[in-house]
């Protein structure tokens, strides 16, 4: 049963076609990823199918009902912004609509709740179109995905990593088609050379044709018949050169080698101590005194609950607060999503080079994998979208002199490609990363130590995110651990409120949800 169908979508942002769709139809149980960059027409294509925004041409058919979870900010100052997607969530699923449309769900959620969204869409019986830069999350739920690429939609068979080994697929076939290209078009340049020397020749006599035969009636008519006929093949040959479809050749990433700062006194030594320290906030004890310690070269992703203390613990490393201590090799260089860092009237590539050592080649190299090709990198950050803006203050960290990167929700607000050329460049880093982030394929790919606060505890394990998984033993029974994450959301809100309007009955509520947490038991530890 088709319970929506879009037909000949034509929808334009000023002079530029943003979305040229000529059919699709969404289908009883379809699961459908929407991905493309940032900026594609992701969004405005949801709101067409909700029926939100009227595209320029075009039909939209709604055959049930329809729900659409937009993109959403935090407006309310006392809630946090994962309590405000949960309640979105919440309302959208208990209207049961056959057909969900969802722009980035797992916006603002921690990690057990984007488990715990995932669980709930498993489960539910109706179709969805869902937006989401979260490849891990697209992979659990997905069987469709929809790519839109420069105004039009191709339609891939599978969950994400599928799509991304279809699109490697299709990369190996450009690199193929390119290579076919150039190998014909320089046949045809140098038949083309050959047919036009020969037909230059024609126009002369041949030095071994005598002077009375040069004279025979028809000779001179003969020479000039065989330099036309000449100039005809070489001008076809030129025809089909021109006519000859254009292969754009595929974009290799350059191999990175950049210059460390005290690279000699730095890898794999000690670098920063954390010893017995703890966190509050107000009465609430984030965690429980800790100690743990960073080598040089270390991926350390921080996880763990909204909430937590994980702000906390980047901040108290940052201010270098008492029982954190540097070695005197470690340069410390710091991320986060109030792109203060940057000066709006500079270009991209000088507020790089600002507080960068590194060559220009190299410059130039980072710029190019963040996909800022050519004369680009002489835009003033002031013209950039916010997703570049993030880009350029990655870039510019990264390229920092500087040996140690910390990193706070480095992927927010970056589309698929920028996230994974993000990815490359971490993998490539000699030094140390120590970075905050929900994005479990994210943390995957670069994490080689985790550390997760919870239940006021910090543990760090050596290994990978996969290992972590893997290790950690399954012994809270899922009705328990979603009454527990409800019971954590109620906790947080009252505890927003109490740092605002502090009363006897908000802090008598939050005692009561305390001592409840507490009877349900805390969850194992590691």
């Amino acid at each position: 049963m088709i319970l929506l169908e879009a037909l000949h979508i034509k929808h334009y942002v000023k002079d530029r076609l943003l979305l040229d769709v000529d059919q699709l139809h969404i289908l009883q149980k379809d699961r459908i990823g929407l991905v493309g960059r940032n900026g594609c027409g992701k969004t405005t294509l949801l709101n067409i199918f909700a029926e939100k925004i009227v595209p320029e041409e075009g039909t939209v058919i709604q055959r049930t009902q329809c729900t659409l979870l937009p993109q959403l900010k935090r407006t309310d100052t006392t809630k946090s912004g994962g309590e405000v997607t949960q309640e979105y969530i919440q309302k959208a699923l208990m209207s049961h609509p056959e057909l969900l449309l969802a722009d980035e769900p797992t916006t603002n959620l921690d990690t057990d709740h984007i488990e715990w969204l995932e669980k709930k869409l498993s489960e539910w019986q109706g179709a969805f179109v869902i937006v989401s830069h979260d490849r891990a999350f697209l992979d659990a739920l997905c069987t469709t995905i929809w790519e839109i690429n420069e105004g039009k939609l191709k339609v891939y068979t599978g969950n994400y990593s599928d799509y991304a080994r279809q699109k490697e697929i299709e990369r190996t076939e450009q690199q193929s088609a390119y290579e076919s290209y150039e190998k014909k078009k320089r046949q045809l340049e140098e038949a083309l050379k050959l047919k036009e020397r020969k037909a230059q020749r024609a126009t002369k006599k041949p030095k071994n044709l005598s002077g009375s035969e040069a004279r025979i009636t028809g000779a001179k008519p003969y020479f000039a018949k065989k330099q036309k006929k000449l100039q005809q093949t070489a001008n076809a040959i030129e025809t089909r050169l021109e006519k000859l479809e254009k292969v754009e050749n595929v974009k290799e990433l350059q191999p990175l080698k950049m210059n460390l700062p005290n690279a000699e006194t730095f890898k794999n030594r000690i670098i920063l101590r954390v010893e017995d320290v703890s966190a509050r906030f107000g009465k609430r004890e984030l965690w429980h005194n800790t100690s743990f310690f960073i080598r040089g070269g270390d991926k350390l992703a921080i996880v763990g609950p909204n909430g937590s203390g994980k702000t906390t613990l980047v901040k108290k490393i940052m201010n270098q607060d008492r029982g954190v201590s540097y070695s005197p090799s470690m340069k410390l260089g710091y991320f986060n999503q109030n792109l203060t860092i940057l000066d709006e009237e500079k270009s991209i590539i000088d507020n790089v080079r600002a507080t960068s050592k590194q060559e220009e080649s190299l410059i130039r190299t980072v710029l190019a994998r963040m996909h800022f090709f050519g004369e680009d990198v002489y835009k003033p950050v002031g013209v950039l979208s916010g997703g570049e803006r993030v880009k350029v203050a990655l870039t510019k960290v990264f390229l920092s002199d500087m040996n140690t990167l910390i990193l706070d929700e480095p992927t927010n607000y970056l589309d698929m490609e920028a996230v994974a050329a993000l990815e490359s460049l971490l993998k490539d880093y000699e030094g140390s990363v120590i970075f905050v982030s929900h994005d479990r394929r994210f943390i995957e790919n670069i994490a080689t130590r985790i550390l997760e606060i919870r239940s006021q505890t910090i543990h760090v394990f050596e290994g990978t995110y996969r290992q972590w998984k893997n290790d950690k033993p399954k012994k809270v029974r899922d009705d328990d651990k979603e009454k527990r994450l409800v019971l954590e959301t109620k906790i947080t809100e009252v505890l927003s409120r109490l740092s605002i309007e502090p009363s006897p009955e908000l802090e008598e509520e939050f005692q009561r949800l305390l001592k409840e947490k507490r009877e349900m038991g805390k969850p194992h530890q590691r």
